[in-house]
């Protein structure tokens, strides 16, 4: 196909396709998927190679946002039936980080739910930044507490954070359909004053929510040009409670073709599936490791993930391997311009993260062991309600349980 050959080279001298070759990849039918997802990996493995780069979110504290992001559990007046907590002490987020890290993970998220945080929230999660790097050498903190003040981010990174997550989830044409107690520009500014602020950038998406595929474009050149080093791609989950709660129209084809048209846009940049895979790709996520080399490590912000373990064997199954806590995770050219080199940010996470800060997708995930759970004997239709892949975080952070990482 020579729309995919044109892609490959053009991501191959990190040149930026086209619109219409963005919305290209979009449109190619599911008998074409295989040949998209092997022209993008052949992009993902040029400039990231086998490597799967583990992330592990740690929910600082849970609901109780003001904001009215449509997609996200955690939004004011929602009635989802998530934890709700105030913030953890340093050593409970350190407890709850170390359980990611021992799983392989070399980055760790935290999020914190609300608009944006207080000079006193930064002082309290800059507590936090030091215990957690007083207990594990090398670790990578990423900070996704939504809007930020000016001087907040220079706190942050003089506290030790190596990024900052805060994503724009949709189009600019589309944002005030989805939000309406925040704008997109209030989202712009607090990326780039990460960016200005010395801190590795991480912004991404949310796909899923209704838009076109002009929109998805829209937001994914949008990003391109702010230029953060990691792009968590969200599927949303239409979690029970929430606006969006009835919003079922991912099939795994889709999903795949979207995150090949982010690699395409943002050739050598970390590319993080986040909230959701489980949910929307379901026994497809081993194909969009061949686009993707980053996800996150189990459970979510107010959801259930994957198993940690099923994670793993995932990725050796496929032929990958972890990335090791000494590696450098963005190619080169970007690490030598990167804070510390490190490879990005997230969702919300931190990957994903939603609502001002509030994390409702990277949270949104489904059962962990009960992700998996098991098929019924009729096969589902592409675009049915999965709602048993849906499960509430009740371990882990905020709780007495131990977590799934």
């Amino acid at each position: 196909m020579d729309l995919l050959n044109t892609l490959v080279d053009k991501g191959l001298r990190r040149e930026l396709p086209t619109r219409e070759e963005a919305l290209a990849v979009l449109a190619t039918s599911d008998d074409d998927v295989l040949d998209v997802v092997a022209a993008a990996g052949k992009v993902r493995r040029h400039w990231f190679g086998r490597r799967v780069k583990l992330n592990y979110l740690v929910n600082l504290k849970s609901g109780l946002c003001p904001e009215d992001c449509s997609y996200c559990s955690q939004r004011l007046g929602s009635d989802t039936g998530i934890l709700k907590y105030t913030w953890l002490k340093p050593d409970e987020a350190s407890r709850a980080a170390a359980a990611g890290l021992a799983g392989g993970a070399k980055r760790v998220c935290l999020v914190a739910s609300g608009r944006g945080p207080t000079d006193r929230d930064v002082e309290r999660v800059a507590g936090t930044i030091k215990a957690i790097k007083d207990q594990n050498e090398g670790v990578e903190v990423c900070a996704c507490l939504g809007l930020l003040s000016d001087g907040q981010a220079e706190r942050l990174r003089e506290a030790g954070a190596d990024a900052y997550n805060h994503n724009l989830n949709t189009s600019e044409g589309t944002y005030a359909d989805i939000t309406t107690t925040h704008t997109y520009a209030d989202r712009v500014d607090t990326v780039n004053k990460a960016h200005a602020a010395g801190l590795s950038a991480c912004s991404g998406l949310i796909a899923g929510m209704g838009e076109s595929d002009e929109d998805l474009v829209d937001v994914v050149f949008s990003l391109r040009e702010l230029d953060p080093d990691s792009v968590p791609v969200n599927f949303l989950i239409p979690v029970e409670g929430t606006p969006l709660a009835k919003e079922w129209n991912l099939t795994p084809q889709r999903c795949l073709r979207i995150l090949a048209m982010v690699r395409f846009v943002c050739p050598d940049v970390e590319v993080r599936i986040a909230g959701g895979r489980e949910v929307h790709l379901r026994t497809m996520q081993p194909l969009a490791l061949h686009l993707a080399n980053s996800i996150f490590l189990g459970d979510y912000l107010t959801t259930e993930g994957q198993a940690g373990k099923a994670d793993l064997e995932m990725i050796a199954d496929a032929g990958f391997e972890v990335e090791g806590a000494g590696e450098v995770t963005l190619p080169e050219h970007r690490a030598t311009a990167a804070t510390g080199g490190c490879g990005a940010h997230e969702s919300a996470g931190c990957g994903s993260h939603e609502g001002a800060g509030c994390g409702s997708v990277c949270g949104s995930h489904e059962g962990a062991d009960g992700c998996g759970t098991a098929a019924t004997a009729a096969a589902p239709a592409a675009h049915e309600a999965r709602t048993d892949l849906v499960a509430v975080r009740r371990r882990g952070a905020g709780t007495d349980l131990a977590p799934n990482a």
